[in-house]
């Protein structure tokens, strides 16, 4: 089993030993990093936001770090959007998903009927509110920094009288389930990615995803029209496409996108180019494996021969000394 440690755990001196992840154990972040095979028997370091698992990678601190990007009912993490937006010098190097539900919990001895007020992470509160209104429609709630934490606070002195956890929150604390499944949708998932400072770009896999922000040059009619042309002129699906505001002014927005394959795909390549020409800033945040494995289909118009064909035929309408040939 890797070795835990809380943020005030001392850490071991080679920094490619250490994995950070939003904690406290149990979590499931901690589920996503346990799916990535180099973290395997290495130093995971337990932190509280994504603020901190994200400086500690800048820093060095930790090798990489697993985050939570997208819910498939909440759509994108704002804060960690966000802030792969603004810190400098971070790539994603690999997605991961893992299925999501959750328990309600309280302390030995509280019955359904006890509770008034919950505590949750924000995010697992909005997707267990159909349930909450049907069987808790007057609780109160009480925001907590993770779903593991919410339980943990029951014995910290919270007023919380129970708290919405992991399913398997049962092994790490000693807590009665009140209620089972109470997530709005079964198939809930989880998107997480891994960030670190790796610059080197893996091998197209043929199953791949490319990761970017994106900024519109001026706030005009087609602006974003424009954006999205520079991809689907190329044959460029996009999985995402989320806009968060640059909050220097209202109105100004930047872009946050997942396209459908590689940087080495011709026509990924060579729609970055044209999003670069267009955009005021443009950040590359990776491209890596689908977590899915789904190999990504496209119109063969678009496949990487046909863009080498173009070049080499403009290539040869003019000769070594730049002159119009025939």
């Amino acid at each position: 089993m890797p070795e835990r440690t809380e943020p005030t755990a001392d850490l071991p001196a080679a920094v490619d030993e250490v994995y950070s992840f939003l904690g406290p154990s149990g979590t499931f972040t901690e589920a996503a990093l346990a799916q990535v095979p180099e973290a395997a028997g290495k130093h995971w370091r337990s932190v509280n936001n994504v603020g901190e698992a994200l400086a500690d990678v800048v820093s060095g601190r930790s090798v990489a770090a697993m985050i939570a990007i997208e819910n498939s009912i909440e759509g994108g993490v704002s804060v960690a959007q966000d802030a792969l937006a603004t810190v400098p010098g971070l790539r994603i190097v690999g997605e991961y998903l893992v299925p999501v539900n959750f328990v309600l919990v309280a302390r030995p001895g509280t019955t359904l009927a006890d509770v008034r007020v919950i505590n949750a992470h924000p995010v697992a509160y909005a997707q267990c509110h159909l349930w909450l209104d049907a069987h808790l429609p007057e609780h109160g709630h009480l925001p907590a920094s993770s779903n593991v934490a919410a339980a943990s606070s029951l014995f910290q002195g919270s007023t919380a009288d129970a708290a919405i956890a992991p399913p398997g929150i049962v092994d790490h604390h000693d807590v009665v389930v009140l209620a089972e499944n109470i997530g709005d949708n079964p198939h809930a998932v989880t998107r997480f990615v891994l960030v670190s400072r790796e610059r080197t770009v893996p091998a197209p896999t043929g199953a791949d995803k490319t990761s970017l922000v994106a900024e519109l040059p001026d706030d005009r009619p087609g602006s974003l029209l424009d954006l999205l042309e520079q991809f689907s002129t190329r044959g460029v699906n996009l999985s995402l496409i989320e806009s968060r505001p640059i909050g220097d002014a209202l109105g100004r927005y930047r872009f946050v996108i997942d396209a459908d394959g590689h940087i080495h795909d011709e026509r990924v390549a060579d729609a970055l180019l044209g999003l670069r020409r267009f955009s005021p800033a443009v950040i590359f945040l990776g491209s890596y494996p689908r977590a899915d494995k789904v190999r990504v289909e496209f119109d063969s118009r678009y496949r990487d021969e046909v863009f080498t064909e173009a070049r080499e035929w403009l290539a040869s309408l003019t000769g070594a000394d730049g002159v119009p040939q025939g």
